[in-house]
C-alpha cells in the first residue's frame, strides 16, 4: 500500500531541509504533500539558507529557492496520512503560534503515527506538547525549549545527530538527512533493497545545489556508500554552489548557495571501485567539460556500462566526452544544442520534470526532476524501498 505523509512549510524554512526529504522520499514511492497556513496548491514558500562559520557565533541565511506547495493546508485531513514532515529554518518560529498548526500537529501526536521534525522543527512539537517524556534533539539552541516543554533532551555531538523515540524523530540539522529520511521510512513501514552500491558525484564550484545535495542525501538514506569528487581537490575541501531557480527571467536566476564538502580525492580515483557515476547540473559542466582527466573518467565508465545519471547542464561532459553517440538525451533546453551537435538524439522536458533512461544512461533536465531522475537511477541500480 503507498504511503502518504504531509509536510508542514512557511516562508524562510530551511532550504535543504523541505526539499532533500520531500524529493528523496517521492523517489522512494511515498506521496508527499506540503501545505502551509493561508497558501494554497501552487503557491510559493521563500525558503532561507543556513550555514554554521567557524568565524560567527551563530549561523548565516541567505535566499534559497522558491519552494512550490502541492497542496492546500485548509484541505487537509491528518487521517488521511501516515505520517508528519517539519523541516527546519525560521518558519516553525510563527507556526508553533498558530492555533490551527498546533492543532493538526495534535492529531498526528494522538494517532501515534510517525513524525519527523529536525533543527528548528521541534519548537512546532513542543507547542503541541508532543515530546513530552520522549528522547529529543535538535538544533542546540532549542535545547531550553524542549526541556521547558518536557523533553528528555539529548545534546547533539554533531549537526548530523539523529534521535528516534518510538514515533518521534528528531534531527539536528540538514547534515543528519540521510539517517534522518532512513528512520522515517522505516517507522512507515519501509524497507530499503540494495544498499551496498558505491556511488560517485562529479563535483565542481558553482554545480547547482539542490542537484549535488538532494541526491547525494537520498542514496545516503538508502544506504549507499556515496562519494564526492572535484577534479584539484581533495577530501574535506570546499566546492561553492549555487542555486538556480525560475522566477520569471528568460533564463533561470542564481544566488550563491551552500559550501559542499567533498569526501574522496579526486587525484588517484579509481573509477572501477564505483558502480555508477552522478553529474551534477550548474555552471560547473562548463569547465569540468575541458578538462581531460574528468572526460577520461567519463569515458571509462560509461564503456564499463556502468549506470550515469546526469542532470541539467551536465550533460555537456557527456557531450564533450563523445558518449551520446545514437542514445536518447535530454538535458536542460538551453543544453540542446551540445546534445543534438554529440550525435544525441533529443528528448523534449516537457514538463521540465521529465526523466529518461536509455539503456545505463538517466537523464534529466532540472532539479524538479528529481523524483524520477533518483528512482531511475535507483532501478539501474537495483536500490529500492518496500513497504
Amino acid at each position: 500500500m503507498k504511503r502518504r505523509v504531509l509536510m508542514l512549510c512557511g516562508d524562510c524554512m530551511e532550504d535543504q531541509e523541505a526539499m532533500v526529504p520531500f524529493q528523496a522520499l517521492q523517489a522512494f514511492g511515498v506521496a508527499v504533500d506540503a501545505v502551509c497556513p493561508g497558501k494554497k496548491s501552487g503557491d510559493i514558500c521563500r525558503t532561507a539558507i543556513h550555514q554554521l562559520s567557524p568565524s560567527h557565533q551563530t549561523y548565516s541565511q541567505s535566499r534559497g529557492h522558491n519552494f512550490t506547495l502541492n497542496a492546500t493546508f485548509n484541505d487537509v485531513e491528518a487521517d488521511n496520512y501516515d505520517g508528519l514532515i517539519i523541516p527546519g529554518g525560521r518558519a516553525p518560529e510563527y507556526l508553533a503560534v498558530d492555533a490551527s498548526v498546533v492543532d493538526l500537529v495534535k492529531k498526528f501526536t494522538d494517532s501515534t503515527k510517525a513524525i519527523a521534525a529536525i533543527c528548528h522543527g521541534q519548537l512546532v512539537l513542543s507547542a503541541a506538547g508532543s515530546v513530552k517524556g520522549r528522547k529529543c534533539t535538535a538544533y542546540p539552541s532549542l535545547g531550553p525549549v524542549l526541556v521547558a516543554a518536557g523533553a528528555k533532551w539529548v545534546e547533539p555531538e554533531t549537526m548530523a545527530a539523529c534521535v528516534v523515540d518510538g514515533n518521534i524523530i528528531t534531527g539536528a540539522t540538514y547534515k543528519g538527512h540521510p539517517e534522518f529520511i532512513r528512520a522515517f521510512v522505516k517507522a512507515l513501514g519501509g524497507n530499503i533493497i540494495g544498499s551496498d552500491r558505491r556511488v560517485l558525484f562529479l563535483c565542481g564550484d558553482f554545480m547547482e545545489d539542490y542537484e549535488v545535495a538532494v541526491p547525494f542525501q537520498s542514496l545516503q538514506a538508502l544506504g549507499c556508500h556515496v562519494d564526492g569528487a572535484c577534479p584539484k581537490k581533495k577530501a574535506g575541501d570546499m566546492c561553492a554552489t549555487a542555486v538556480h531557480d525560475f522566477e520569471g527571467d528568460q533564463t533561470y536566476s542564481e544566488k550563491p548557495g551552500y559550501n559542499f564538502t567533498l569526501t574522496a580525492d579526486f587525484e588517484g580515483l579509481d573509477a572501477s571501485s564505483y558502480d555508477a557515476l552522478v553529474i551534477p547540473g550548474g555552471r560547473a559542466p562548463e569547465y569540468l567539460a575541458l578538462d581531460k582527466n574528468v572526460i577520461e573518467l567519463v569515458k571509462q565508465i560509461m564503456e564499463a556500462k556502468k549506470p550515469v545519471a546526469s542532470i541539467c547542464h551536465g550533460q555537456q561532459i557527456l557531450a564533450a566526452a563523445g558518449v551520446l553517440q545514437g542514445r536518447n538525451c535530454t538535458a536542460y533546453p538551453a543544453v540542446k544544442l551540445n546534445v543534438i551537435l554529440s550525435g544525441a538524439t533529443w528528448l523534449e522536458p516537457n514538463p521540465i520534470h521529465r526523466c529518461f533512461t536509455d539503456g545505463n544512461l538517466v537523464t534529466g533536465a532540472a532539479w524538479p526532476g528529481h523524483p524520477e531522475f533518483i528512482s531511475q537511477l535507483m532501478a539501474l541500480l537495483d536500490v529500492g524501498v518496500s513497504f
